[in-house]
């Protein structure tokens, strides 16, 4: 079987997944996606911005549900955090295949860059999985988490969505230009991480 074939049958069963789970599928999904389960937001809502091209679905409550499941996902993880403590979060992670390192690296990345990193952890793969447990061990102020988290959240889903969308009933474009989107993501998180640096060093200056 051609790597072609396999992409198009991996798409189809993705768009019928989606099809059948609903919108409340999508909410679960992605309410899992921003938790320590390790199940990408990519698998989500991709397929479901395409059948929204497919008349199957309804774009704005497609990105509406997508948005709320990664909240309310985050506010979950925070609280577990919260209640839990990085210790007993230590023996938890190694169950979804998350080492007492990463934790720790990710802490650091949060007390480094303040409240910010959780609008930045949104928008970064593998980050924004877990950029909600030291903000619930840290007790970040819980309207500026749920603030910022849902900003770097509506941006994610919305751009996953609507490049599902675009894409549409032509799945030649996904193996065609799949490479430049991961490239864009990673150029669209990069500059808005260099826009934060910068104006941060601006203020230090002052």
């Amino acid at each position: 079987m051609h790597l072609s074939e396999i992409i198009d049958q991996t798409i189809n069963l993705l768009v019928n997944f989606i099809d059948q789970i609903g919108y409340l599928g999508i909410f679960i999904g992605m309410f899992l996606e921003s938790t320590m389960f390790p199940l990408p937001s990519e698998a989500i809502m991709i397929p479901a911005g395409m059948s929204a091209a497919y008349g199957k679905m309804n774009l704005y409550l497609v990105i509406f549900y997508g948005v709320l499941g990664n909240v309310a996902g985050a506010i979950f993880s925070y609280y577990l955090a919260d209640h839990l403590g990085r210790p007993v979060l230590f023996k938890i992670g190694k169950y979804f295949f998350v080492k007492p390192e990463s934790i720790v690296k990710i802490e650091k990345f949060f007390k480094n860059h303040g409240n910010i990193s959780v609008f930045i952890g949104r928008l970064i793969p593998g980050l924004r999985h877990f950029i909600s447990l030291p903000a619930g061990v840290a007790k970040m102020d819980m309207k500026l988490f749920c603030f910022y988290t849902t900003i770097g959240s509506a941006i994610w889903t919305s751009i996953l969505t609507i490049l599902g969308f675009l894409i549409g009933t032509n799945k030649d474009l996904i193996k065609k230009y799949l490479h430049l989107v991961i490239i864009a993501s990673i150029a669209i998180c990069s500059l808005i991480i260099a826009i934060y640096a910068f104006l941060k060093r601006k203020n230090s200056d002052k």
